[in-house]
């Protein structure tokens, strides 16, 4: 490994962890030549299918990308990071593991509304709505009513009800 300051390619390791997640390892580093230290990371190279797009075309799989549109979806929702990685994790997982070489976008999309789903029903929403292309407003009811109708156990704890302290205080009086 070179040095990014003098870029002598003499740099021994000081130190070497696993990131918090597991997926990766931190290695700390030290130019014989310099004395400068640095960070490097070393992660598995996962065994990715090519992507079929809706158009027909063809591209390598990007983890950026699904990260990126499932971040997006996220944006201001209360979901812990550590929840979102693991659910990056197990799609990263299930996209290694297919045995096709070429998997349908349509599959990922799938994939990734199951897993939003399960974090975050507006998250899932605003997923949807861009992945299948809404339309019009009642694309939306359908989706809202499709969501009450399977069920997740009510309302999400993680919000805050407008109702319950007027149900509250005329409960009292």
């Amino acid at each position: 490994m070179w040095c990014p300051l003098c870029n002598h390619h003499d740099t021994r390791v000081v130190d070497s962890r696993l990131t918090r997640d597991g997926m990766q390892i931190r290695r700390r580093r030290e130019c014989g030549n310099c004395g400068n230290r640095f960070n490097t990371f070393e992660a598995a190279e996962l065994k990715a299918p090519r992507i079929i797009k809706s158009d027909g075309t063809r591209e390598a799989f990007s983890e950026a990308k699904l990260r990126d549109g499932m971040l997006k979806a996220l944006e201001k929702r209360p979901v812990e990071t550590r929840d979102v990685e693991a659910a990056i994790r197990r799609l990263l997982r299930e996209i290694s593991g297919a045995e096709d070489v070429e998997i349908p976008s349509s599959l990922i999309g799938e994939w990734v509304m199951r897993e939003l789903r399960e974090l975050d029903q507006v998250a899932y929403v605003r997923f949807a709505s861009v992945y299948r292309r809404f339309e019009d407003i009642q694309a939306f009811r359908d989706l809202i009513e499709r969501l009450e109708r399977d069920g997740t156990g009510g309302p999400d704890q993680r919000q805050i009800s407008l109702l319950e302290p007027a149900r509250r205080k005329r409960g009292r009086s």
